[in-house]
């Protein structure tokens, strides 16, 4: 037994068991964690198995014994079985793979679903009551323009940006993990067709607030009113359009209120 622990090949292969055990299901164990994603499962295994490979060739006599028992299998005439068992495990594990893939399924029809459910006329945030209807961003008519993006800037990276991206085009480090992806900021389908009221009333209510014509919705995206305060999440809405460019939907001046989305 020995002799396998101290052997880099099965060293190897130790680290990646142990590093597969603890992000697939070590990791939802933690308090407060959830199911990691496939995909980041994966991203994490890449990782170590790069590094593994890294550690067992940088010496040269450690990748010549890592190479011996792979070399032994494919060509000791002893180890005919094993090679036969392997060749025949692989043939079959990639068959599985791709059954799975090109299988037909049955399955309900999807529910259509609005991307931009129409807002309530009014939210409750924190206690206060905020009507939406007719609402401009309070910030473009007080205080430090300046001051504001740069709160706005904070908020974004501290809190926004492993799901939206640097670049505010929904391609941050946990995108490709979630469904729906996060919203692209920088495609003109999103927040410039929007007032600041909803992306106000979107950014503080999350995925759990949406209606039930926004269902389903799978969003990670967390109330945010729970974490940030009000100046906070309008400093944020400030952020996205000066970033982007865009200028935000505005609201008509003759009273009508139907729709709720306002024109430009």
């Amino acid at each position: 037994m020995r002799a396998y622990l101290k052997h880099p090949f099965w060293q190897a292969v130790g680290v990646l068991v142990i590093a597969y055990i603890v992000v697939a299901f070590g990791i939802p164990l933690l308090p407060g964690s959830a199911m990691v994603p496939k995909s980041v499962v994966l991203q994490y295994m890449a990782t170590v198995l790069v590094g593994v490979l890294i550690w067992v060739s940088d010496d040269e006599a450690r990748w010549t014994e890592f190479k011996q028992p792979l070399q032994d299998v494919l060509v000791q005439p002893g180890l005919k079985v094993v090679r036969n068992v392997a060749l025949a495990a692989v043939t079959l594990i990639v068959g599985c793979l791709t059954y799975g893939q090109v299988r037909a399924s049955v399955a309900a029809p999807p529910n259509l679903r609005s991307i931009h459910p129409a807002p309530p006329s009014q939210i409750t945030f924190r206690g206060k009551t905020i009507t939406l209807v007719g609402l401009d961003n309070p910030l473009r008519r007080s205080g430090d323009m300046a001051a504001h993006l740069a709160v706005g800037r904070r908020v974004y990276y501290q809190n926004c940006v492993p799901c939206h991206g640097d670049h505010l085009d929904g391609q941050g480090h946990f995108a490709s993990g979630l469904n729906p992806l996060p919203a692209n900021f920088q495609d003109n389908g999103t927040i410039a067709q929007l007032t600041e009221s909803f992306v106000f009333w979107r950014v503080a209510k999350g995925g759990p607030g949406l209606p039930r014509e926004g269902t389903p919705w799978n969003s990670a995206m967390p109330a945010w009113e729970d974490f940030l305060t009000e100046d906070e999440i309008w400093s944020v809405v400030l952020f996205l359009y000066d970033q982007t460019g865009w200028k935000p939907r505005t609201w008509e001046k003759t009273g009508d209120e139907g729709g709720g989305t306002g024109h430009d």
